[in-house]
C-alpha cells in the first residue's frame, strides 16, 4: 500500500499477524543493509569517516550497567533496533502519522529518518555518553544520511511488498 492520502487503509495499524511479522523483518534487514553499506563502506571511501553503530550501542548498553560486549552491541544495532524496533515504529507510528497528513511514504520515511537520527544522535549518544549530536562533527551528517537511507529502503521494502500480495 502507499501512503496517499486517497489511500484509505494508509493511516491504519497493519494487521498483527506472521505476514507482518515478515514484513518488519525484511523491511528492517534491507534498512540496516542499506544503512550499514553506507556507514562502514560507501561514506568512509568517500572520505566521510565511518559510522559505529555497534560502539554508541555498547556505550549506551554498559552506560545502563547492562552487559555491553561485542555480542550485546551487534545484538542490539543489528537485531533489536535495526530489524525490529525501528520497523515497528514505521508501522505502526510514523506511517499512519504522516499519513493522516497525507505524506506520501517517500516524503514520510524521509522524515522518519530525520527523526530516527534524533533519537539515536541527539538522545542515545548523550546518555552513552557523548555530546549530543556528536558536537555536530562530520560523523553527525554522515549519520543523517545514515538514518535517512535507512529510512527509505525500509519503507520501500514495505511499499513493495504491500504491492506485490495486493
Amino acid at each position: 500500500m502507499t501512503m496517499t492520502s486517497t489511500d484509505a487503509n494508509a493511516g491504519a495499524w497493519p494487521r498483527i499477524s506472521f505476514d507482518t511479522l515478515v514484513l518488519i523483518a525484511l523491511a528492517g534487514a534491507a534498512g540496516t543493509l542499506a544503512f550499514d553499506l553506507w556507514g562502514n563502506a560507501i561514506a568512509p571511501m568517500l572520505g566521510l569517516g565511518g559510522l559505529a553503530p555497534v560502539g554508541l550501542a555498547r556505550a549506551f548498553l554498559g552506560a545502563l550497567g547492562l552487559p555491553n560486549g561485542s555480542a550485546a552491541g551487534n545484538l542490539m544495532h543489528l537485531f533489536l533496533v535495526g530489524v525490529i524496533a525501528y520497523p515497528v515504529g514505521w508501522l505502526f507510528i510514523a506511517r499512519p502519522v504522516l499519513a493522516r497528513v497525507g505524506m506520501h511514504w517517500i516524503m514520510g520515511a524521509v522524515v522518519y529518518g530525520v527523526a530516527l537520527w534524533v533519537f539515536a544522535i541527539g538522545l542515545i549518544a548523550w546518555i552513552a555518553g557523548n555530546p549530543p549530536f556528536l558536537g555536530f562533527a562530520r560523523i553527525t551528517w554522515v549519520a543523517l544520511a545514515g538514518h535517512v537511507i535507512y529510512a527509505v529502503a525500509a519503507a520501500a521494502t514495505v511499499a513493495w511488498l504491500e504491492k506485490r500480495t495486493r
